[in-house]
């Protein structure tokens, strides 16, 4: 257990995507809105090391953001949303 305990995993969470002319994001400054094509309650990605290996939501308790995991992730749905 002791070597697994060594291993470094980077875990991201995709919340949505968007579209733009890179002329329009040059163009953003601070405090700009991006807006993210999903709703309030779709479920989000959870991915390790770039690849898809859950769902989940987000949820806010006070000045604290989480993830609460909803289920393993679909690989065909991840590939996709992001086509």
């Amino acid at each position: 257990m002791s070597q697994l305990g060594s291993v470094k995993v980077e875990l991201s969470v995709v919340l949505g995507q968007s579209s733009m002319p890179i002329s329009q994001f040059l163009r953003m400054g601070r405090g700009a809105v991006i807006p993210l094509e999903c709703s309030e309650d779709e479920p989000i990605w959870i991915l390790a090391n770039g690849h898809p290996i859950a769902r989940g939501e987000i949820i806010i308790q006070g000045d604290r953001v989480t993830v609460s995991i909803l289920g393993p992730a679909d690989v065909n749905d991840f590939e996709a949303m992001a086509a």
